[in-house]
């Protein structure tokens, strides 16, 4: 047996372990709440972990779906919150990349020295600062609270940049003999050729923005403004199957961006550790 199939299976306990409470919840998802409290909840039989229902409901993704608004409602908050700073920070991250990947400047590696330390800081270190500038600003109780920061990221740049730093440097050159202008090359020869660090980063950024939980509970105070991430653990309490059902439709999106580019979320994490 070789190396890799050894490893295979050494691997394989791990991933198993990980990837259970995910079937877990999609198993339960499927269950009556009257199943789900008989194997759970009740008092004359001790727990047990059942993955295949006795009975397969769709009756809870129905109540969530089509009876239960206050979902749909703050699902659209989060996808909201999310796309804008995707964008942005797609947009800020690029430029800032590419100008720290092609132009020599003075200072050039002081400054994204000081990149990576905002980056290598817990985001909790942040949050006064931007809550203070937030107030005095005038945009608390405001999306743009939220997404401001999420944008200016420094983390989009340091992953782009070292993809960028891949690109041999004869084809921007090759580019300026041509005459291309700098938004040309920019947007028609970097960009292509860095598609995988953009997937990379849409993945990561965006499963950071879609999770967040501190961030709006400080910046927003009206409750009807925040994501599904805050509010998930409050929708029906007291009914088992529905949390599991409204858990399931919350992961269901970025579950399947990720298996789409799977293999460009791994390049992006492992171009963060090329040396330079």
């Amino acid at each position: 047996m070789d190396r890799t199939k050894i490893r295979a299976l050494l691997l394989l306990p791990v991933v198993l372990i990980m990837i259970f409470p995910i079937i877990m919840l999609f198993a339960n998802s499927f269950m009556t709440t009257r199943e789900i409290e008989s194997n759970y909840y009740s008092t004359e039989t001790s727990p047990k972990l059942v993955l295949v229902p006795e009975t397969v409901s769709f009756e809870q993704y129905i109540r969530v779906l089509l009876k239960e608004p206050a979902y749909l409602k703050y699902f659209r908050n989060s996808i909201f919150i999310t796309f804008f700073i995707l964008a942005g920070q797609l947009v800020i991250a690029s430029m800032a990349a590419f100008g720290f990947s092609v132009y020599r400047f003075r200072g050039r590696e002081l400054l994204f020295f000081i990149y990576i330390v905002v980056m290598m800081m817990p985001f909790i270190v942040t949050l006064v600062p931007n809550y203070i500038i937030a107030e005095k600003t005038g945009i608390l109780d405001r999306w743009i609270s939220v997404i401001l920061p999420g944008i200016f990221s420094p983390f989009g740049v340091f992953l782009l940049r070292q993809f960028m730093k891949m690109v041999p440097f004869s084809y921007i050159e090759s580019a300026r003999l041509e005459g291309c202008s700098e938004p040309v090359i920019f947007l028609r020869i970097m960009l292509p050729l860095v598609k995988p660090g953009l997937v990379a980063l849409i993945i990561l950024a965006g499963i950071d923005s879609w999770n967040m939980v501190e961030q709006p509970l400080i910046f927003l105070s009206d409750n009807s403004l925040y994501p599904l991430s805050i509010i998930l653990s409050r929708i029906n309490l007291n009914e088992a199957g529905i949390a599991f059902a409204a858990s399931a439709l919350y992961i269901i999106p970025f579950l399947l961006l990720f298996l789409h580019n799977e293999e460009a979320l791994v390049a992006g994490i492992a171009m963060t550790g090329v040396k330079e």
